[in-house]
């Protein structure tokens, strides 16, 4: 969706807030075209397994990439078997004690972001799923080959969360709305409603992501758009969500248009689901004609 997202960067803009920043691509796609340069930038997610592996990427990269660098050539011998061995013996009771211990990002250790960049580099679709125990629970993927230590990647990716301008915090989505003003820029990619019973996916931090959040989300884009924020987002054409942009008085009235386009996807139990499907963009900024 990155050709259809740049679509809507804004020229011009001030503060730089990613509420659900996941794996960050639209981040960095603005920050490698520039629109971030001297900008004050505030990356959150509510998983907090995903901001403690972001920490330590930040302050401990060299131990991350020792730590992975024996994940993978363990995995290099024993694929499938070793992934399975690290999930249920491993991760899954380091993550129980951190949990019992609050879950403290400051105490996510090194082990267990190797750990999850591993399972996430490994395991089907590079999913991030947790069942209703709060267990990670995505089974193995087919890779020949996974690329599981990126020595550079990381080092590049640790430079810029450590810059001044850059604050990655544990938040929900709503957090915005505490600092965001009138020509700042907020781009949301929530967990995506799903388009059927057969493709529902709400396992992103165990407590799922329902009707009623993505009802607060449209209220979050409405504020923001009523204060002058530019705010950009994008999701699933569920009927549950399109209803709240779709000719919705209150989106259209704070000046919230929506958009269609084709996206293919690439997680869905049958293949015949897989493919290109209709998203939804919907936006306060005037969106460029497409290249």
């Amino acid at each position: 969706m990155l050709p259809v997202l740049r679509r809507y960067y804004p020229p011009t803009q001030g503060a730089y807030f990613e509420p659900f920043v996941g794996s960050g691509a639209v981040f960095f796609d603005l920050l490698a075209q520039g629109h971030l340069d001297g900008r004050a930038i505030t990356l959150s997610d509510d998983n907090a397994d995903l901001i403690g592996c972001y920490a330590r990427v930040g302050d401990s990269p060299d131990a991350l990439v020792a730590a992975l660098e024996q994940l993978a050539a363990c995995h290099a011998r024993d694929g499938r078997e070793h992934y399975l061995h690290v999930r249920d013996t491993q991760f899954n009771p380091q993550r129980a004690a951190w949990r019992a211990a609050g879950s403290a990002v400051a105490s996510y250790s090194v082990e267990l972001a190797a750990m999850l960049i591993y399972l996430n580099r490994t395991g089907y679709n590079g999913l991030f799923r947790l069942n209703s125990s709060g267990e990670y629970n995505v089974p193995p993927g087919r890779y020949e080959r996974p690329r599981i230590v990126d020595r550079a990647l990381l080092s590049e990716v640790s430079g810029v969360l450590n810059r001044p301008n850059v604050r990655v915090q544990l938040a929900t989505f709503d957090c915005v709305l505490a600092e965001a003003r009138t020509g700042d820029f907020a781009y949301f990619d929530p967990p995506y409603a799903p388009l059927s019973k057969t493709s529902n996916f709400r396992g992103y931090t165990g407590r799922g992501f329902s009707d009623v959040d993505q009802r607060r989300l449209q209220q979050v884009l409405i504020e923001l758009a009523r204060r002058g924020v530019q705010v950009l987002l994008s999701n699933s054409t569920a009927a549950s969500v399109a209803e709240l942009y779709e000719g919705n008085a209150d989106a259209s009235d704070a000046g919230l248009r929506a958009w269609r386009f084709p996206a293919r996807r690439a997680v869905n139990s049958k293949a015949a689901g897989r493919g290109t499907v209709a998203e939804l963009v919907v936006s306060n900024i005037p969106p460029l004609p497409p290249e």
